[in-house]
């Protein structure tokens, strides 16, 4: 049960929890971007570099993923994707995406990029915090602990 990584907007310091948690655990970790990721030599984790394009790094994570896995990930509509295809979504924030919840953070994203593309709405999320961290580190212990039979 691997964890597939949306690289290129993860922040660093959720990099290093995941790499720390690849070898602890003993999980194949792969993080997919259009760029090159630096991470740690381990036969546990990989990077997967994809060409330039809109939802390339996207695509390529739900081509690989099976059912089971853990997807990390910012982006609302990969997450739909993958929670279509039985895989399991937080984001960098620790912040569970579900089949109960993935429709309205769908419906969410929409109403608020078209606020933007109006020009209602400006700025971005909160700067990533220490509590942000807790909360991301706790959420994937709690995956792991959960799934620590199936690796």
């Amino acid at each position: 049960m691997p964890i597939w990584v949306d690289a290129d907007a993860c922040p660093v310091v959720v990099k290093e929890i995941l790499c720390r948690a690849a070898e602890r655990w003993k999980i194949t970790t792969t993080f997919v971007a259009n760029q090159p990721i630096r991470v740690p030599p381990s036969p546990y984790i990989k990077t997967r570099q994809v060409s330039q394009g809109f939802d390339v790094a996207d695509d390529e994570i739900v081509d690989q993923l099976s059912e089971g896995d853990l997807v990390i990930t910012q982006d609302i509509p990969l997450a739909a994707e993958a929670i279509e295809k039985g895989a399991e979504v937080f984001n960098p924030r620790g912040e569970a995406f579900t089949k109960d919840n993935i429709r309205q953070r769908l419906a969410m994203r929409n109403f608020m990029a078209e606020m933007r593309d109006a020009g209602q709405v400006t700025g971005g999320p909160a700067s990533f915090s220490q509590s942000d961290r807790k909360a991301f580190a706790d959420q994937l212990d709690r995956w792991l602990q959960r799934n620590s039979n199936h690796y």
